[in-house]
C-alpha cells in the first residue's frame, strides 16, 4: 500500500511504513480501503475552509491510497 500525497503540484506515492502504523492495534481483518481510512484519520487534519486533508507532518495534501 502507498499513500498518494499532493505537494507543490506534484503527486507522490509514499510507501506505508512501520512508523505510520505505530500505536494502531488492528484486531480484525481490514481491506485496503478500510486501512486507508484509518490512516487518513490518524495522519491528517481536516481543513474545513478549503475542504482538504493536510498531513500532520506538513508533507502535503492527502489524496488517497494505492492498493496493490
Amino acid at each position: 500500500m502507498e499513500l498518494i500525497i499532493l505537494n507543490d503540484g506534484l503527486y507522490q506515492l509514499i510507501p506505508l511504513s512501520k512508523q505510520m502504523m505505530e500505536h494502531l492495534s488492528l484486531s480484525v481483518d481490514l481491506d485496503c480501503m478500510d486501512l486507508c481510512q484509518i490512516l487518513r484519520t490518524k495522519l491528517t487534519g481536516y481543513v474545513d475552509s478549503i475542504n482538504i486533508h493536510m498531513m500532520n507532518d506538513g508533507s502535503g495534501q492527502f489524496i488517497g491510497c494505492m492498493c496493490r
